[in-house]
């Protein structure tokens, strides 16, 4: 793999904290994803390892939001004024990202919070680099218009 394994927990465990809103659920998805990638040797030495780990990851969190029904919208904040705005700003982009289609949201997710470079974002989902950056741009477009409507722009 190109980047430290470190990096790499990092960033599944940040695309898992997103899927599923809970750092302790999140936390133990990345270690299931990790046992999982490292428990099929076959695979590892044949390809897109990164690929591999993201369609782990992504699988767990659809069967852990299967199981729990139950999701708390926030966690407890000990919240100053500071903190309520950047909350809910956090929130507004939240749902933003959430009226997106699901394939536009791991694409931004991807790009976005784990910094991962379209070639890779590419080798995930198996699509062109036009299809990527055309997915970006109208996320981006998408999100801009929701926002707007919000007064955040």
């Amino acid at each position: 793999m190109s980047l430290s394994l470190k990096e790499q927990y990092d960033k599944i465990y940040k695309y898992c904290y997103f899927k599923v809103r809970n750092a302790h659920i999140a936390e133990d998805l990345t270690q299931e994803t990790f046992h999982r990638f490292f428990s099929q040797n076959s695979y590892i030495s044949r390809g897109k390892p990164l690929a591999y780990l993201y369609t782990i990851a992504k699988n767990l969190c659809i069967d852990a939001y299967r199981k729990n029904d139950e999701q708390p919208l926030l966690e407890d904040f000990a919240v100053e004024d500071a903190k309520l705005n950047a909350l809910e700003t956090s929130i507004a982009v939240r749902e933003a990202v959430a009226a997106l289609p699901n394939d536009v949201q791991e694409i931004l997710l991807l790009r976005f919070s784990n910094n991962l470079p379209v070639k890779e974002i590419c080798e995930i989902f198996g699509l062109s680099r036009f299809a990527i950056r055309r997915k970006i741009n109208s996320g981006l477009k998408k999100l801009k218009e929701i926002l707007r409507e919000d007064d955040f722009t």
